[in-house]
């Protein structure tokens, strides 16, 4: 919580002003009792109608008061509660754009949302009651058993016996329930990233008729979450109870002692409300204190979650370098190797080639094989774990991420589309892109007649892009790429639902375009026949590199594939 606390900066007087009104609305309530006490001894007992009438307009300004000092205290504490989280949340958001492709699938995207949503809003409302009530309820307790003395020393001492008990009671199942919160959060980590998956994946479960055995998973796990909330939930339910029982047992003590006073006529009646006053008060505050504990005690949990993750620092190492290199050299891989993070085996292994400006590489290989990996290691997106990578003839690690995006253009495998208008989504890359700019490379994807059947570029975009087909969203895809008139392209397997004639006629149109390097992958031996290179992968290791061609004689992973998709007759032919 300590490293949060810069971000409350700013916020500076209403941190000082939320606790200072409590205190002075703690201060009238504490004065209540004492004109009660007189109101008794002096008005009720002895008759006098004008002292009573005083004492009743004294008490309802003191709740005019302290209902004003109370709503200001509120309104400062929740500006610097909102303030402090809406900081948070930006410098999170922020920092999570940062962490590279490994650290976010460490993280998990279910926990990283959590992280954002839950967790910020439940560090919101333990600063709030911080500010509200952690001065208050401690100062009201105290003041409480420090106003008993001046009515009857004798019996404040009961206050003083009382309240250590309760704060060992209270801090007591603080200490045991706050480790028990975070594994309650844990809990709900897996269960929003089980939600998320079978909301995300909800066509293929059907698909395999796989919904019983979701619910029966999703339902172990919410079982679990229960079990863990119901745990901490007894514990902490233990406060109010035993709070009360241990005040109302001083409470009949209070009472009786006092009766045998008032008897022996050392004390007053109305000094006996008085006290019994101060220690409901006690009681209220305390239970107060607990329940804000308690939350508090989520908070701190949430924020330690939330400093974990800005704790995370970019693993990768990134350059600053805003210029393209001047080099021939469009791509060179120099015996690269890669393994993911807790990975037993590498998926990348010794890979080594040179793509030369305007030349077109095609990558091919099984399932598996590491076609993904190696062109997310030329986008910069992973470093690799051996060897080296240069893009135009510079490492491709000392070029700054926003330089390296406007010479690569990335079509990733999966096809995502964001929701507003097709023009938002085609300048995601180019802001400063025109209508013309656009159509043309929305022409070079073979994408105008989508454009044309959804009546412009002012079309709107569902979220996720529901409202368009397999199809229509990779041409899109492209065209976007294809705004930042990138110096590479690499489209990962970015055509595989674009019919052969559409597929061809892109090639035909990416040609035209001389001076950009291509790096495509596809399952489709065809479509990559005409490439200048064509690079073979097999389970992480390079077993081919050259034209179609040539590989049709030397390489046999190349040769069985092509077979398998034009038969044997055409491949000897």
């Amino acid at each position: 919580m300590k490293k949060l606390l810069r971000y409350m900066r700013g916020y500076e007087k209403e941190c000082v002003l939320g606790p200072l009104f409590k205190l002075l609305e703690a201060t009238l309530e504490l004065l209540v009792p004492l004109v009660v006490a007189a109101l008794i001894d002096r008005g009720i007992a002895g008759s006098d109608r004008p002292f009573v009438l005083r004492m009743a307009l004294i008490l309802v300004l003191f709740s005019a008061f302290g209902l004003f000092f109370s709503v200001i205290a509120q309104f400062f504490a929740a500006k610097a509660a909102v303030g402090f989280v809406t900081k948070i949340r930006s410098a999170l958001f922020s920092h999570i754009q940062t962490l590279s492709y490994e650290q976010t699938d460490t993280l998990g995207t279910s926990t990283l949302i959590t992280r954002l949503t839950g967790d910020t809003a439940q560090v919101q409302a333990g600063v709030n009651l911080f500010l509200r009530l952690l001065l208050r309820s401690p100062f009201v307790v105290f003041g409480a058993m420090i106003m008993a003395f001046f009515v009857d020393m004798r019996s404040a001492l009961l206050f003083v016996a009382t309240i250590p008990v309760l704060s060992i009671v209270v801090f007591g199942v603080m200490l045991i329930s706050m480790p028990l919160y975070k594994k309650v959060q844990a809990r709900l980590d897996r269960l929003l990233r089980s939600a998320r998956e079978n909301l995300s994946g909800t066509r293929v479960l059907r698909a395999f008729t796989e919904e019983k055995a979701q619910i029966k998973r999703f339902g172990k796990q919410n079982e679990e979450l229960t079990e863990e909330q119901v745990r901490v939930g007894k514990i902490s339910a233990l406060l109010n109870p035993v709070t009360y029982v241990i005040v109302n047992l001083a409470i009949i003590l209070l009472i009786y002692t006092g009766a045998i006073r008032v008897e022996a006529g050392l004390l007053t009646q109305g000094a006996v409300i008085a006290l019994y006053n101060y220690m409901s008060q006690i009681l209220i505050e305390l239970i107060k204190l607990a329940n804000m504990i308690i939350n508090i005690t989520k908070a701190l949990a949430c924020a330690k979650r939330i400093e974990a993750v800005l704790e995370t620092e970019n693993s990768q190492i990134k350059g600053s370098e805003t210029m393209k290199g001047a080099g021939e050299d469009a791509i060179v891989f120099k015996n690269v190797s890669f393994i993911y993070p807790g990975a037993k085996e590498p998926s990348l292994s010794g890979i080594s080639f040179t793509i030369k400006r305007g030349q077109t590489l095609g990558i091919i290989g099984g399932t598996g094989s590491g076609k993904s990996t190696l062109v997310q290691l030329i986008g910069g997106f992973y470093d690799a774990s051996e060897g080296e990578i240069s893009v135009f003839g510079r490492d491709v690690r000392t070029y700054g991420a926003s330089t390296l995006c406007k010479i690569i253009g990335m079509v990733p495998q999966k096809s995502v589309l964001f929701h507003g208008s097709i023009r938002d989504n085609m300048r995601l890359g180019n802001p400063d892109a025109d209508d013309a700019q656009i159509m043309e490379a929305i022409e070079t994807a073979q994408a105008s007649e989508i454009v044309a059947d959804k009546g412009g570029l002012s079309y709107e975009i569902a979220q996720g892009a529901k409202n368009l087909s397999g199809g229509q969203r990779q041409r899109l895809c492209i065209a976007r790429a294809l705004v930042t008139k990138p110096d590479i392209l690499v489209l990962d397997d970015s055509s595989s639902a674009l019919d052969f004639a559409t597929e061809a006629a892109l090639r035909r149109d990416l040609k035209k375009l001389p001076e950009q390097t291509r790096v495509i992958i596809s399952q489709r031996a065809g479509t990559l026949m005409d490439a200048d290179k064509i690079l073979v992968l097999d389970d992480g290791h390079a077993v081919g590199l050259g034209t179609a061609e040539e590989l049709m004689h030397s390489c046999d992973v190349f040769r069985e594939i092509y077979e398998s998709q034009f038969g044997a007759k055409e491949a000897k032919a």
